[in-house]
């Protein structure tokens, strides 16, 4: 007799609604659904069937209808379906009431992408975020744990033995340690933060320029470092690969080091957990003086994951950032077929095409924001120099007869505000 082979990966079920009616509503569409598929393989599961439901808007109770439930438990009991996965973000009610329609368990597409960073933390910084971001997650679906206790003396009937009391009890308890778990992630949270600011204000003392890396996931922002820096980052080729960022040196052709920082891809509905608990390392985008948007021209929907990017750098303060747009894996598109857009670098992170054009361009773009100057500081508005240790890298301060002789390597914001001092010559447009 031959035995039937098992599957090593959970077997599920991919769901996407699609409402014409319903204000707001994220729908769903066969990109989207793809993309749910993608997450799913990231997270070691295996697509068995998918399904697109139409609606008006959607069923306060059980997200699809009564009618598309049952529809679905026998497809689930027909094809042996252990996981069901929505594209739309479920509501802790509509989550308990479908686990119960269809018997089967349910998660949405917030939970699988906490899923995949949980199992991709690496560093105490990464692992920290994520468990904020799963906390914060689970706080209100927790009384679906206790809903069959809860259920069981709701009547106000006659309870089993062994069930009376403690349903509540232990759903209050656990809601108590849940919130002083996230209070307590939370002041990590910001311990983080303030050593990433301490880090901040060394770097811009030496005047070190940092360029982040930012986009799509998998749209080859490790790769890209790599090509750059030599960092030898892992690079797969998965959503998520790179969870932790990774910053690195790199000297460009005119002899000036700057920081090359790789960040978390970004994706189209990312949980606002995760954005919230990774915000003291996405918030580095902010304070960075030049981006490197990465996006991977290969892919058919390129437009709506620039778009995806470009909104979540505008929502982490950053969209006053000079931004350099990199279309990456041009080794997989005909030139004939490559988007135009003026400034951009064409460029393929894994065959090197094109590294020396967006070398060039990030040489020219940060010459541009920081400059060189020589002038003397009056005495009399000394408590200025003590900014300029701060805030730029001071080259010189000698102390002479009639002030003080400062040279400084000043971005443009802290150059505007010296410019009553700075002589005639000074103010002109030469770089550093």
């Amino acid at each position: 007799m031959i035995e039937k082979k098992q599957s090593i990966h959970e077997r599920a079920l991919l769901v996407g609604v699609s409402c014409s009616e319903a204000e707001g509503f994220v729908n769903s569409d066969d990109e989207t659904m793809d993309e749910l598929r993608e997450l799913l393989e990231t997270a070691g599961g295996e697509a068995v069937l998918s399904a697109v439901q139409n609606r008006k808007t959607p069923d306060p109770r059980t997200f699809i209808g009564e009618g598309k439930c049952r529809e679905l438990r026998e497809l689930i009991k027909g094809n042996e379906i252990e996981l069901v996965v929505f594209d739309n973000e479920l509501g802790p009610s509509q989550t308990r009431a479908l686990e119960k329609e269809l018997d089967c368990r349910v998660i949405d597409r917030s939970a699988l992408i906490l899923d995949i960073f949980a199992s991709r933390a690496q560093t105490r910084e990464g692992k920290l975020q994520v468990e904020l971001a799963q906390y914060q997650y689970l706080l209100p679906r927790l009384s679906g744990m206790w809903g069959h206790l809860v259920r069981q003396t709701a009547a106000g009937g006659r309870s089993p033995i062994g069930t009376r009391g403690p349903g509540e009890t232990q759903l209050e308890t656990d809601r108590r340690h849940v919130r002083r778990k996230i209070q307590k992630l939370k002041e990590e949270t910001e311990g983080v933060r303030r050593v990433r600011a301490v880090q901040r204000r060394g770097r811009e003392k030496a005047a070190v320029p940092l360029v982040c890396i930012v986009g799509y996931t998998n749209a080859g922002k490790s790769t890209l470092l790599n090509a750059l820096t030599g960092a030898g980052v892992h690079a797969q080729g998965r959503l998520f690969d790179t969870l932790d960022p990774t910053t690195k040196s790199l000297v460009t052709p005119d002899g000036t080091q700057v920081l090359v920082s790789d960040t978390v891809g970004f994706i189209r509905n990312l949980p606002h957990h995760l954005v919230n608990a990774f915000h003291a390392t996405l918030e580095e985008v902010s304070y960075a003086d030049m981006l490197v948007h990465v996006i991977d021209v290969s892919s058919p929907s390129w437009q709506q994951h620039a778009g995806v990017v470009e909104k979540l750098i505008d929502e982490l303060g950053a969209g006053a950032v000079p931004c350099i747009t990199v279309f990456n894996k041009v080794d997989l598109v005909p030139d004939g077929d490559l988007p135009r857009r003026a400034g951009s670098v064409y460029c393929s992170a894994l065959t090197g095409r094109g590294l020396d054009a967006l070398m060039q361009s990030m040489v020219s773009a940060l010459s541009a924001q920081r400059r060189r100057v020589s002038f003397v500081l009056p005495y009399s508005d000394a408590a200025v120099l003590d900014e300029l240790y701060r805030q730029a890298s001071v080259k010189r301060a000698e102390y002479g007869e009639h002030g003080i002789d400062v040279e400084v390597v000043a971005d443009a914001r802290v150059l505007g505000r010296l410019r009553r001092y700075l002589p005639q010559e000074e103010a002109s447009d030469e770089t550093v």
